[in-house]
């Protein structure tokens, strides 16, 4: 396929810049009335498509099973099509507060620091992209707090905004992690920060931007899918008897790097590690010879478990990494379920949602998903993917 065929008009108002909340008004002490923000990552809107039948459900119904117009389904009512046996596959990848801000010696000159991967514990090496990078050359010293504690000395340039940091930091590397995280945000995508008021991520948005059965660090992006899902879902489906397995795929930033060519199969994606455990395969394999539905929760996990995928079409462990690019046309050979997100015009998330539950349907979803104000990105609204 072509990559102008992902193109769709996406208005400004409906990529979402925070998760789904409730807003509630306060007095304070002064007797001044102040507004509060209630995350409510289970209540956002909720698409499905019926890749067999190719229909789209938006509405609740009623007792006779007519849609209610304008009571749009909710991620709650996801319990509604699954049954007992029927596994979720998660990844459990944990967001560390990647983005930092610091100053150039002498010049004093503000820099942005994004935290993409430790290199070396005993050196306290790190790969890096840095903003503005033209004034970041190697030797230069960067600061990061106002004690002058915390300093990385640049050592490489590895593309040009990627530098490799060495921490000048002499201490237990606990300390040294606990010091730099604590100087750090979380990594929201800058589709987010530049359309915020105050372009940074505040304190709530570390939870928020984090799965609640997040475990094993390593991402400098949410797996956005599972975001949706809160505990006392997550417990509801467990008194369903409704089944959970997790791998763990770390989310890079190659999702929001540009395509630069119209035809997809000379685009390259970036690597990604991920780790395929026994359990999960013992879950996912038993369920499937059992004949219950498995559900991919979101594009990571997909491309995991595509990666990890046996030509018997049963899960495989695997601990490596992973540059797999799913696009139409393309053969699934382990999950028949998918949850995702609303994702960018001409992104490759657009694409592997595209390839999984057909391109016609799936683009016809998103044109009625902006007709009827849905949530983009990250934090918006959700897309179940059914084979039925």
């Amino acid at each position: 396929m072509k990559l102008s065929q992902f193109k769709f008009k996406l208005p400004d108002e409906l990529i979402a810049l925070y998760p789904h909340s409730i807003y509630r008004e306060f007095e304070n002490e002064d007797g001044e009335k102040e507004t509060y923000r209630f995350t409510r990552r289970d209540e956002c809107r909720l698409m499905v498509l019926h890749r067999k039948s190719q229909t789209i459900d938006m509405f609740k119904r009623d007792e006779e099973g007519n849609p209610i117009e304008g009571e749009f389904l909710d991620f709650r009512n996801i319990l509604d099509y699954f049954d007992e046996g029927d596994t979720f596959v998660f990844n459990d990848t944990k967001v560390f507060p990647a983005r930092l801000y610091g100053t150039k010696e002498k010049t004093d000159a503000k820099i942005e620091v994004f935290l993409l991967r430790e290199l070396n514990e005993e050196m306290r090496l790190w790969d890096v992209l840095v903003e503005p990078a033209r004034k970041i050359r190697i030797g230069n010293k960067l600061f990061f707090d106002d004690t002058g504690t915390m300093v990385a000395e640049v050592i490489d340039n590895t593309t040009s905004r990627g530098r490799t940091l060495r921490f000048l930091y002499d201490c237990p590397h606990d300390e040294f992690k606990r010091e730099l995280f604590a100087l750090g945000e979380s990594p929201l995508p800058r589709y987010v920060i530049d359309r915020r008021e105050n372009h940074h991520a505040d304190e709530q948005d570390m939870e928020d931007f984090q799965c609640i059965f997040a475990e094993n660090e390593g991402a400098v992006t949410a797996p956005a899918t599972g975001l949706h899902f809160s505990r006392e879902l997550l417990k509801r489906m467990e008194i369903k008897g409704i089944d959970f397995a997790y791998v763990t795929l770390h989310c890079g930033l190659g999702t929001f790097h540009d395509i630069e060519v119209e035809d997809l199969t000379k685009h390259k994606m970036d690597s990604e590690q991920m780790y395929v455990g026994p359990e999960a395969c013992k879950i996912v394999n038993e369920a499937k010879e059992n004949g219950h539905h498995i559900c991919a929760v979101g594009t990571s996990v997909v491309k995991a478990t595509e990666t990890a995928v046996g030509t018997d079409g049963m899960l495989k462990e695997f601990d490596g990494w992973t540059n797999k690019f799913i696009f139409p046309p393309y053969e699934f050979g382990l999950a028949d379920t998918m949850i995702a997100n609303f994702y960018h015009p001409l992104s490759t998330l657009l694409m592997e949602t595209a390839a999984f539950g057909g391109y016609d349907l799936v683009m016809e979803a998103y044109n009625l998903a902006v007709k009827n104000g849905y949530k983009f990105g990250c934090f918006g609204d959700a897309m179940l993917i059914l084979n039925d």
